[in-house]
C-alpha cells in the first residue's frame, strides 16, 4: 500500500463516513480491554467503512457461529488512515488489539516492536494456507527485507489505464489496447486536450506525496528501470530509465500542456465526471465514483520496455493480545479463496489469490464489476516488482515526490531533478 492514505473517501484511505471520529472513540472504548466475549476471543481491529465493514462483519458472524471456542471481536478500529498511529498507542496503553489491519507501509515500523508476532514459521508450517497461491505483490507487502512474514494479505491493488469512450469517440481516437505504448499515450492525451474547453488528455496527482511518486515508480519500472540498487544501498533512478519517465512527464504537462495537476484534493474525479479529463492511471477503488452515466474502460497502463504497473498491497498483522491459535486460525479461514472471493464479490475489492479465480464464483465478481478484470490480470502480468519494505523509504518518497512535482510545473528540468533526488536518497541510505 502507499506510504500515505490510500483511498480518502476511497481513492486514498478507507471511504470516509460523518461521525468516524466518533465511531472510532467508541469503538476502541468498547475493545480497550481485548475482550468481547470469553477468555479466548482475539479482538481484530479494521477501518472499513460502507459495504466493507458490513462484508467483514458479516464473515466475523459466520466465524463466531461456527468456532464457538475461536471466537474473534471484528470490530472498527478507526480509520485505516490512523492504524499506525493508534496501533502505536495501543501497545503504550497495553491495550493492543490481537489483530488490526495494517498499510502494508508500516511493516517495518511494526516489526521492530516485540508485540508484533512473526509469522514465518506459521506460514511456512501450514501447507493448507498456500502462501505462493497470493499474487506476488500481496506476499512481498508482507515480507521485511530479511524474508521474515509479520503479516498475512488483507488488500491488494495496482493502476490501470481507466479511459472515458465518449472523448475518444469524440477525437477519433481508437480505444487504448494492450499493445499501446507511450508515444500511443502521449498522442492519445494531446488530441483529447482542448485548452479552450478547459478539457485535459490525463490526470497526475502532483502534491508530491506518495500518491505523486507511486505513478512515477510504474513509469520508471516501464522504461525498464529501478529505483533502487538490489541491496538497496544506493539510488538506481538516475538513469536513462528514469531519465525517460521524467522527461514524459515534462513533455506532457509542460510541452503540450495534456495534463491536468491534481493538488491532492480528489478534483480529477469529478472532472472526468464531467468530461473534462480523458485518461487516468487510478485502481479499483475510483470506479464506484464514476457516474453511471460515463461510458468508461479499462487497460493495461502503456508500455516503453513493459507494461508494469505498481501495487499497493495492505496486511492483517498480529500482535501478543488474545489466543494466538485462534488469531492464526482465523486468519487462515477469512484469507482462504473461498471466503476471500466472497468479500470481493461484496466489495468489489480484488482476490487476493490466483486460485480466487478459478473459483466458480469469479464468473460472478467479473459480471458484478467486469471492468476488475484489468487490475486482477495486472496481478498476474504486470504487478512484477514492489516498491522496497525498508524504513528509509518514507524519506525517499519526499524527495522523490519533490523531484517529480517541481518537472510537472516546469520548475526544473528532468536531468538537474533526478540528479538532486539521487543526492538526497543517497545521503537518506547512508544514514544521513
Amino acid at each position: 500500500m502507499r506510504v500515505t492514505s490510500r483511498r480518502a473517501g476511497r481513492r486514498l484511505g478507507v471511504r470516509a463516513a460523518a461521525g468516524v471520529a466518533a465511531l472510532a472513540l467508541a469503538s476502541l472504548a468498547a475493545c480497550s480491554g481485548g475482550s468481547g466475549g470469553s477468555h479466548d476471543t482475539v479482538v481484530m481491529w479494521h477501518g472499513y467503512t460502507d459495504v466493507e465493514a458490513k462484508a467483514i462483519a458479516q464473515l466475523g458472524q459466520e466465524w463466531n457461529a461456527a468456532h464457538p471456542d475461536q471466537k474473534v471481536n471484528v470490530t472498527f478500529g478507526g480509520s485505516n488512515d490512523d492504524a499506525l498511529k493508534k496501533t502505536l498507542a495501543s501497545f503504550v496503553s497495553g491495550k493492543a488489539p490481537g489483530i488490526a489491519y495494517e498499510f502494508g507501509s508500516s511493516i517495518n515500523t511494526l516489526a521492530a516492536r516485540h508485540q508484533t508476532q512473526d509469522l514465518t514459521s506459521l506460514v511456512k508450517s501450514s501447507p493448507s494456507f498456500q502462501w505462493d497461491d497470493f499474487f506476488p505483490a500481496a506476499r512481498q507487502a508482507a515480507t521485511t527485507p530479511d524474508g521474515k512474514i509479520y503479516g498475512v494479505p488483507a488488500l491488494v491493488d495496482n493502476l490501470a489505464l481507466v479511459y472515458n469512450k465518449k472523448l475518444f469517440d469524440a477525437a477519433g481516437l481508437s480505444y487504448p489496447t494492450a499493445d499501446w505504448t507511450w508515444d500511443d499515450f502521449r498522442n492519445a492525451a494531446r488530441k483529447l486536450t482542448d485548452a479552450s474547453r478547459h478539457r485535459y488528455g490525463w490526470a497526475y496527482v502532483n502534491d508530491g506525496t506518495e500518491d505523486t511518486v507511486w505513478r512515477y515508480i510504474a513509469m520508471l519500472w516501464q522504461a525498464g528501470g529501478d529505483l533502487l540498487t538490489p541491496d538497496n544501498k544506493k539510488a538506481a533512478f538516475d538513469s536513462p530509465a528514469g531519465l525517460q519517465a521524467m522527461q514524459l512527464l515534462h513533455d506532457m504537462a509542460v510541452t503540450d500542456h495534456s495534463v491536468y495537476l491534481d493538488t491532492g484534493d480528489g478534483q480529477y474525479q469529478n472532472l472526468f465526471n464531467s468530461g473534462k479529463i480523458g485518461m487516468l492511471w487510478t485502481g479499483p477503488w475510483d470506479l464506484g465514483t464514476i457516474n453511471k452515466d460515463i461510458s468508461y474502460g479499462a487497460q493495461f497502463l502503456p508500455a516503453k520496455v513493459s507494461h508494469a504497473t505498481i501495487a499497493g498491497p495492505d496486511n492483517y498483522m498480529v500482535f501478543n493480545k488474545g489466543d494466538r491459535k485462534t488469531a492464526w486460525a482465523f486468519l487462515q479461514w477469512l484469507d482462504s479463496a473461498q471466503t476471500h472471493l466472497k468479500f470481493a464479490t461484496a466489495t468489489g475489492d480484488l482476490p487476493l489469490r490466483e486460485s480466487e479465480t478459478k473459483l466458480p464464483g469469479y464468473k460472478d465478481f467479473l459480471k458484478r464489476y467486469p471492468a476488475n478484470k484489468v487490475f486482477v490480470d495486472n496481478l498476474s502480468k504486470n504487478a512484477t516488482k514492489s516498491r522496497p519494505n525498508i524504513p528509509e523509504y518514507p524519506r525517499i518518497s519526499q524527495a522523490l515526490g519533490a523531484a517529480v512535482q517541481s518537472v510537472l510545473l516546469g520548475k526544473a528540468q528532468p536531468q538537474a531533478a533526478l540528479d538532486q533526488a539521487r543526492r538526497q536518497v543517497d545521503q537518506i541510505l547512508a544514514g544521513a
